[in-house]
């Protein structure tokens, strides 16, 4: 079994930054990639940014040029930089993690972003 267990996130102002980080633990095999998600209240729960094995990285158009993923892989952690928060990044956002074989994702319980003044 796989843990994902997430920290950061909080209240910043409009403008501001944030980092958010999770780290994985259990039993993980075949790993295709590590990334973030989030949902915002009413909203579908949406891809921020993604990291692949080989280094290959994925960002939602929203995020690009202002946050940056990035992965230790001696410690299984993946961290989300955030910069130039806007209020409509407020979102809770969640860890996730995929393997190949068997095909599944693993996600982490959440961790709340809010934007405001």
């Amino acid at each position: 079994q796989v843990q994902l267990v997430e920290s950061g996130g909080g209240l910043v102002q409009p403008g501001g930054s944030l980092g958010l980080s999770c780290a994985a633990s259990g039993s993980i095999f075949s790993l295709n990639h590590m990334g973030w998600y989030r949902q915002a209240p009413g909203k579908q729960r949406e891809l921020v940014a993604v990291i692949f094995v080989n280094g290959h990285t994925n960002y939602a158009d929203s995020v690009k040029g202002r946050f940056t993923i990035s992965r230790d892989n001696a410690k299984n952690t993946v961290y989300l930089q955030m910069n130039s928060l806007k209020p409509e990044d407020t979102a809770v956002y969640y860890c996730n993690l995929q393997v190949r074989h068997p095909p599944r994702d693993y996600w982490g319980q959440g961790t709340q972003v809010t934007v405001s003044s």
